[in-house]
């Protein structure tokens, strides 16, 4: 790819996200970041409450002039539920 970080939104995203639909209305499918790290900081920024927004490279045999798309998923804490840490568990355990 040429200069910065192309990124593709993909359907799942312009449902999710308001500010993923307003890119679309006027810049169109592609956006270019200066690098990955401040296209995963814009889909941090736009991901609205009850989804996560993020960028995953694209296959490198694929033909898109993306280097990565911006995908949606529905986030899994419901309400005003705290992320609790996870417990390790020894392979010797299970």
């Amino acid at each position: 790819m040429g200069e910065g970080y192309v990124v593709a939104a993909k359907p799942s995203a312009r449902r999710a996200s308001r500010a993923v639909g307003a890119w679309i209305a006027t810049e169109g499918r592609y956006r270019t970041f200066d690098s990955k790290a401040l296209a995963r900081e814009w889909a941090r920024a736009a991901s609205p409450q009850g989804y996560t927004l993020w960028i995953q490279n694209a296959h490198p045999r694929d033909e898109s002039p993306a280097d990565g798309y911006l995908l949606a998923r529905r986030s899994r804490m419901r309400g005003n539920e705290r992320e609790l840490p996870g417990e390790q568990v020894g392979v010797f355990e299970l």
